[in-house]
């Protein structure tokens, strides 16, 4: 338990740990043409940066950006600031970064912004099942 936060920074301070082991949840749009479009729940390092082309070219999408803010939660299930490194929607693809997997440790809100869940990553590669490609920007 901790004071109410979204921000990956100030709650991985909170909670204690370096910021390289909080699962950043973001779920980006891709568009494949102009009828279809797919979203992805990328999970990256909280000291990363999505980057939005490595998403396009892997799903091989025409364009990419950050779905909009009642899409994102009606797919994720929680508001932002509380996405979970799961996935639990058919129309939500789940893609981990490789460096999210190096340490021993996630940290994540726990679907609400006072409350965390440490988890280790090999439970969570076991659970999740996510896809694991490269998917942030160098920094």
């Amino acid at each position: 338990d901790h004071p109410p936060e979204g921000r990956t920074e100030l709650v991985s301070a909170m909670r204690g740990h370096d910021v390289s082991q909080a699962a950043k949840c973001l779920i980006v749009m891709v568009k494949l043409g102009k009828k279809q479009t797919r979203y992805v729940l990328a999970v990256i390092t909280g000291d990363a940066r999505v980057d939005l082309a490595a998403v396009r070219a892997l799903l091989g999408g025409s364009y990419a950006a950050f779905a909009d803010l009642a899409k994102a939660e009606q797919l994720a299930g929680s508001v932002t600031g509380t996405v979970l490194p799961f996935s639990y929607h058919s129309q939500l693809e789940l893609i981990a970064d490789p460096a999210l997997l190096a340490a021993p440790e996630l940290y994540f809100n726990a679907g609400r912004l006072d409350r965390s869940i440490a988890l280790v990553t090999e439970d969570y590669v076991r659970i999740a099942a996510p896809r694991v490609a490269p998917i942030t920007a160098a920094t």
